[in-house]
């Protein structure tokens, strides 16, 4: 690069510097010295392709100060120019830029142009960053105004757009940027901007990429990142969650196999509010509860228990006992829920006991010397305030099977078959007298079977007794019941059901779940076991709490398995004595 001092004559503004426009610039604050001393500072020019002509690359301001002197009628002296090789357009461009950034941070617009084209010149972002002095993020910041409209870049030179709105509009699509402007150009809508674009632009449902607790390239869908490089969002809310859940439930299993007794995940959106609750080591049974926010947040707090679970423990290790510390712990089951599984299970022990009259038979023998709740002699009434559990319990394959060997029965009695009940008749001895005659011209396999019936008339619904015989009988709960709608209406724990999920569907989509409500658990399950909504079908599932014998989902109290508890250890030993003579055990009364 040469010095040289060139007559006014023979300069002109380049094309490629930065400021040109054929509106002359403000030149208020350098004129008065330009008129006093001349240029002194060398403008940076380089060779027009005309001879003996050169193009000013930085120095505009100075060249149309010297100019204004000249009109002015004073005399400029050649002006001093610095002159550059010939032909590298990049160069002059990152000229013209570095001067004026030195004097004055040009608009991000304009930067903008002057970029693009150093970018067509073969310039980088890092090639930018150094020479500029600019960050890369800066720099990307800048190019990244190359995906907005023409106007939209135009109104936010003009400041009628603020930066947050245009950081936004880097990530709408061209076609949402039209439907932006139109809502502009309308008087009568609303145009959204700041932080209320990006609910405009998503739907409500944006979610960052900030809050994923799972590797981003484990997200199935597509990831949009704002242009400038400092957020991005995910684009299918329904993918990120079923990976959120996944890492919910695997960040749950982690702390259960550190030794925390108890992890609990809250339903999106409900809050932790710690003054319900007290701090609580680990050692001491304190729990860890994990809230998860409709955004998608997850924050996780170890250590905790209830303040009423705090006190009771406080009681239990102190050996003491207060208001709190003598209240039950919360069944697993509501109470109708109960009252559902008592119910069926009973209904299905009956029909299976009425195909094996010699338990049956010694079952009535028993409750003869031990007695029975029952015993004067009273029917199970099958009793229930809701009208819907008992519907189910009417419509079930148990009830079903047994009422038809019932009526079978009162055919051998000679009795109608629409009479109900075999037992429990007011007391009259004629009609005592009357069945006992009949039973004695029955044949033993005859009278084996009257006596199942009775049995099961009088068998207690919601007892051990039941979980004795339905556990020996092996009783195939799959082939003398289904889960029905009344069963899913009547589940309200979201454990539970995530536990039932994992048993149906597998733990990847029990996991994928962990988090949702339990209506949404509940269809999913209902769409295995219906095979539908491209589920695979499951069938004949039992949960636990229906199968014989029993067991649960948690560790909380569930009264079906305190029973069988009461006669496991009795039950057990029948295996290892030889099963009772049972003449009759092949006869069965077919339904008409």
């Amino acid at each position: 690069m040469q010095l040289a001092n060139i007559d006014l004559g023979k300069l002109s503004v380049s094309a490629l510097n930065m400021r040109h426009t054929k509106t002359a610039p403000d030149i208020s604050d350098i004129l008065p010295s330009v008129r006093a001393r001349g240029v002194l500072v060398p403008l940076l020019v380089r060779p027009n392709a005309e001879a003996d002509r050169f193009e000013i690359v930085a120095g505009r301001r100075r060249f149309h100060a010297a100019q204004a002197v000249v009109q002015e009628g004073g005399e400029i002296e050649p002006l001093p120019c610095a002159i550059m090789a010939p032909g590298d357009d990049a160069a002059a461009l990152e000229a013209s830029l570095i001067e004026n950034l030195a004097r004055l941070d040009p608009d991000e617009v304009t930067q903008w142009r002057t970029f693009t084209r150093l970018v067509k010149a073969g310039r980088t972002v890092q090639d930018l960053s150094q020479t500029f002095g600019l960050t890369q993020l800066k720099v990307r910041r800048v190019l990244a105004l190359g995906d907005l409209l023409p106007r939209i870049r135009a109104l936010y030179a003009s400041g009628a757009v603020d930066v947050h709105t245009v950081r936004h509009l880097t990530l709408a699509t061209k076609a949402q940027q039209k439907d932006w402007l139109a809502l502009l150009d309308d008087p009568a809508a609303h145009t959204p901007t700041g932080s209320h674009l990006k609910a405009w632009l998503f739907g409500g449902q944006s979610i960052s990429t900030q809050v994923a607790l799972f590797p981003l390239d484990q997200y199935k869908g597509r990831i949009i990142a704002d242009l400038f490089g400092e957020e991005a969002y995910f684009d299918d809310a329904d993918a990120f969650w079923i990976a959120q859940n996944e890492a919910i439930a695997g960040q749950r299993d982690a702390l259960l196999d550190a030794g925390w007794i108890g992890v609990e995940v809250l339903e999106p959106g409900e809050p932790f509010h710690a003054w319900d609750y007290e701090k609580t080591p680990k050692s001491k049974g304190g729990r860890v509860f994990i809230t998860v926010s409709h955004r998608g947040e997850v924050q996780t707090h170890m250590g905790y228990l209830t303040r009423k679970e705090a006190r009771r423990a406080r009681a239990k290790s102190e050996g003491g006992q207060d208001g709190d510390a003598a209240k039950p712990a919360r069944p697993e089951v509501t109470s109708t829920l109960q009252t559902y599984i008592d119910l069926h299970r009973h209904a299905a022990v009956r029909a299976v006991l009425a195909d094996h009259p010699a338990v049956a038979l010694r079952l009535l023998v028993a409750h003869a010397i031990a007695g029975s709740p029952l015993w004067r002699v009273e029917l199970e009434p099958q009793q229930t305030r809701d009208p819907e559990v008992a519907a189910s319990l009417a419509g079930s394959l148990g009830e079903g099977l047994f009422e038809a060997k019932r009526r079978a029965v009162q055919d051998l009695l000679h009795r109608a078959p629409d009479d109900g009940a075999v037992a429990g008749g007011a007391p009259d001895e004629g009609e005592t007298v009357a069945v006992f005659t009949r039973l004695l011209a029955l044949s033993d396999a005859d009278v084996f079977a009257v006596a199942a019936v009775v049995m099961g008339e009088t068998l207690q619904a919601g007892g051990a007794v039941v979980e004795a015989v339905g556990a020996y009988l092996e009783t195939p709960m799959a082939d003398l019941w289904a889960p029905d709608a009344v069963f899913f209406d009547l589940i309200r724990d979201r454990q539970v059901t995530n536990a039932m999920l994992r048993e149906v569907g597998g733990k990847q989509v029990a996991d994928g779940n962990v988090a949702e409500k339990v209506k949404t658990q509940k269809t999913i399950l209902r769409d295995f076991l219906d095979g539908t909504n491209n589920r695979p079908k499951v069938e004949r599932w039992t949960p636990r709490w229906m199968a014989f014998p029993p067991t649960r989902y948690t560790d909380r109290p569930f009264a079906t398995l305190a029973r069988w508890m009461q006669a496991e250890t009795q039950i057990a030993a029948t295996h290892t004595s030889a099963p009772p003579a049972d003449s009759a055990d092949t006869v069965s009364i077919a339904a008409e």
